[in-house]
């Protein structure tokens, strides 16, 4: 029973640790998305980047376009 016992711990320790990978990720992209991409775009118009930044926000504007034309 002990050896059975183990065995099940390590094996929904195993599957906790991916849980717990997978909801992180998706955490971090939606935290990347959300805050840190319009604070850079923000960073770069007040640093003169204006040149970059509409580039960047055309190809962003783009890929969300196509991927609602997809679903």
């Amino acid at each position: 029973m002990i050896i059975l016992f183990t065995i099940a711990s390590i094996i929904v320790f195993f599957k906790m640790m991916i849980f717990a990978v997978k909801a992180c990720w998706g955490i971090t992209k939606v935290l990347a998305f959300l805050i840190l991409l319009p604070l850079i775009l923000i960073g770069m118009v007040f640093a003169g980047l204006v040149v970059f930044t509409f580039p960047i926000l055309a190809i962003i504007g783009l890929i969300t376009t196509l991927k609602k034309a997809t679903i």
